[in-house]
């Protein structure tokens, strides 16, 4: 019996052998195939710099209400107000139901505007819009044109 666990034990030793041997073999040709390819590091490639814009936060103004909006329509185009309110409050409406509907509005000079996500919720929808304006671009003065004082 005593042979049986000897044999046992130095079976075991020969097969410790042979795995720490692989193993160093192993070792061995990972680091001649390291060797062999040089690695890239930090200073063989250097990054570009990259200017990165730092992002602003977004202050909120005073909130603009319908009233406010139906006084500065009327300023700017010159109508009378009684014709205007109607107007603004059909294109109010009109906005409203197309991003109910999912539509994606294109309205310049406003922007584009598309629905993120939507959510029904007990006292009604929120909607979570992406609205994209384009540049203003600056204005050129006109060549050829006289001005009014010559």
């Amino acid at each position: 019996m005593a042979r049986t666990t000897t044999t046992r034990a130095k079976s075991t030793t020969s097969k410790a052998a042979s795995s720490t041997t692989r193993k160093a073999t192993s070792s061995k040709t990972s680091t001649a195939k390291s060797a062999a390819t040089p690695r890239k590091t930090a200073s063989t490639t250097a990054a570009k710099p990259v200017v990165v814009n730092e992002a602003k936060p977004v202050v909120a103004g005073p909130e603009l209400k319908k009233k406010e909006l139906i006084d500065m329509v009327v300023e700017r185009s010159g109508i009378k107000k009684r014709f205007a309110k109607p107007t603004v409050e059909a294109m109010l409406a009109v906005l409203g139901e197309a991003l109910d509907e999912g539509r994606e509005l294109n309205l310049r000079p406003f922007g584009k505007m598309k629905v993120q996500r939507a959510k029904v919720v007990s006292n009604g929808k929120v909607m979570n819009v992406r609205v994209r304006q384009p540049k203003k671009a600056p204005e050129a003065p006109k060549v050829g044109v006289a001005d009014a004082a010559e």
